[in-house]
């Protein structure tokens, strides 16, 4: 069930109970009809408040209610200096009423604007930071998932171990599952059969993050205001994502950048050990490929083929595909 039918079922559920306490009260009274109305319209008013703070979140909450709590302390420091002793009994109690509101009012207010970091300040022994060994959490994207790549990476500690996965990267992947074209449907299915393998990973810690109900906004926007809200680092081999995090001030990975930095950078004179293993495209050319799947053409050896020779760069070629190596017999 997903998390917004949870949510519409909590919501009808405590209608009807709200509406049944009513009829309970009203029976008491002989007005059975009139308590059952009373109970359902206390109730949605309760659900319609709860629709109000629809972005209301328990951080916020909890900086609020800390706020609040400063607020009070402050005024009843303030109270208790007698300030207010020459005043009547009816005048002090309306000014301290005035002064507690003012203070509660203006604390939750500071703190509400107030950053984790700022909080530090106030409490000194005290950061509202995760804490998490290996780094911060990384939110991972659907590209991510598809590829596979990550949980290797991550379990061999070049990257955090602990990997945030939306609740919406799932159902886009459960949506491209279920797609009506065959190379969509292929990569859904592949992404959660890859994301089934991340969690059996005994040195990975991957979270499935249940987050507000946001799907009339877009996916990408979704994943930066995450990674923000969790202090963590994007990671995606979405070029167009990357940008739009970089611009927003949230560090972002990308795969394929790394996989390009780890290609072997060879230079013209460099000696390799290569295993030929098909043929090129003249008839005198052999392939080989370096552990990085770089390609290396090696002229005048296709009498080698299977065989494991070493070989000296000649030369390179750009092409869309990547470098290209050419090599001669050492």
């Amino acid at each position: 069930m997903t998390p917004v039918l949870t949510i519409n079922l909590l919501r009808v559920l405590f209608l009807v109970a709200s509406m049944f306490m009513g009829l309970t009260i009203g029976s008491g009274y002989a007005q059975s009809s009139l308590g059952a109305s009373a109970g359902l319209a206390f109730g949605l008013v309760v659900v319609l408040f709860d629709r109000l703070l629809k972005g209301f979140s328990l951080r916020l909450f909890s900086a609020a209610t800390f706020g609040l709590l400063l607020g009070f302390v402050l005024a009843h420091l303030l109270l208790a200096s007698n300030v207010l002793r020459f005043l009547t009994e009816d005048m002090r109690w309306i000014i301290s009423l005035i002064v507690y509101a003012t203070f509660g009012y203006i604390g939750t207010m500071l703190a509400i604007r107030s950053n984790r970091d700022e909080f530090a300040l106030v409490v000194p022994f005290v950061r509202f930071q995760q804490s998490i060994a290996g780094g911060a959490p990384l939110v991972v994207d659907t590209s991510i998932v598809i590829d596979g790549r990550i949980g290797e990476i991550c379990a061999a500690g070049f990257l955090s171990a602990s990997l945030v996965i939306p609740h919406f990267v799932l159902d886009e992947l459960q949506r491209l599952a279920d797609s009506a074209e065959p190379a969509k449907r292929e990569r859904g299915r592949r992404g959660l059969d890859r994301l089934h393998e991340l969690q059996k990973m005994a040195r990975l810690n991957v979270t499935i993050h249940e987050g507000a109900d946001e799907e009339n906004i877009p996916v990408d926007t979704r994943l930066v205001r995450l990674a923000q809200l969790l202090r963590a680092q994007l990671i995606t081999n979405d070029t167009g994502l990357c940008k739009i995090a970089r611009l927003q001030g949230v560090s972002v990975l990308n795969l394929n950048d790394l996989a390009k930095a780890m290609k072997s950078s060879l230079k013209t004179g460099d000696e390799v050990d290569l295993a030929l293993v098909k043929e090129g495209r003249d008839s005198h050319q052999a392939v080989g490929y370096l552990s990085d799947g770089t390609m290396i053409v090696v002229n005048h050896a296709r009498g080698y083929l299977g065989k494991t020779v070493q070989v000296t760069i000649a030369g390179t070629l750009q092409t869309s595909a990547g470098q290209l190596f050419f090599a001669e017999l050492s």
